[in-house]
């Protein structure tokens, strides 16, 4: 059992906060196996977008779904305390496609990570060592693919220790992020791709 800031957390209390998390509801998720050999203890979650009728939606279409989609995974080791500043580290990985105008923004990397931190502010999520990354990709089609023509796509990867004794916020602060990528309305505080453009344009930015 780990003890944080003055309160004691176990995995199997930890691992429980996130399956009854309140994630977003345009979001159709499950556990999934965690990948092997990360971390003595560990368990994941995936989920996707679904667009349209919910009900007509299943796990397995959501999951590989094209709007976006996403993992995250908590770690648990009593000895790796130095190396991550506690005994839990969560990593998370979201990704969608952009419109190709959006895609070309210089900025869209610095917006998706700032809407991961939002996020997780937003929540009152408590966590220390923060890190990762927010890649675009843009690509052209030719030959036999030429019909599918430009594309863009935002992907982001990221890792922190949770504090305090509140481990579902940071799977809300997650879902928040994969709905925000997808070009979702944006949650309370936290501005969509669409918004921020919009004020960016009032701005004269």
């Amino acid at each position: 059992m780990a003890r944080i800031n003055g309160t004691h957390v176990d995995f199997d209390t930890a691992s429980e906060q996130l399956r009854n998390a309140r994630l977003r509801e345009e979001l159709v998720s499950e556990e999934i196996p965690a990948p092997e050999r990360i971390a003595p203890k560990s368990i994941a979650f995936a989920a996707g977008v679904a667009r349209g009728a919910r009900g007509g939606a299943t796990a397995e279409t959501a999951l590989e779904s094209p709007y976006g989609a996403g993992r995250i995974v908590l770690m648990h080791d009593e000895s790796a305390v130095d190396e991550w500043g506690g005994p839990f580290r969560i990593v998370c990985f979201a990704q969608a496609p952009l419109e190709l105008e959006i895609g070309v923004d210089p900025f869209i990397s610095d917006v998706a990570w700032s809407w991961l931190v939002d996020a997780l502010d937003s929540r009152g999520a408590r966590y220390v060592y923060l890190s990762g990354t927010a890649t675009k990709t843009l690509s052209s089609s030719f030959g036999a693919l030429e019909a599918r023509g430009d594309s863009a796509q935002i992907e982001l990867r990221a890792s922190w220790t949770p504090t305090g004794s509140d481990f579902g916020v940071h799977a809300e602060a997650w879902s928040e992020l994969v709905c925000l990528l997808a070009g979702l309305p944006h949650a309370e505080g936290i501005d969509s791709i669409a918004a921020r453009r919009s004020r960016q344009a009032a701005e004269g930015v």
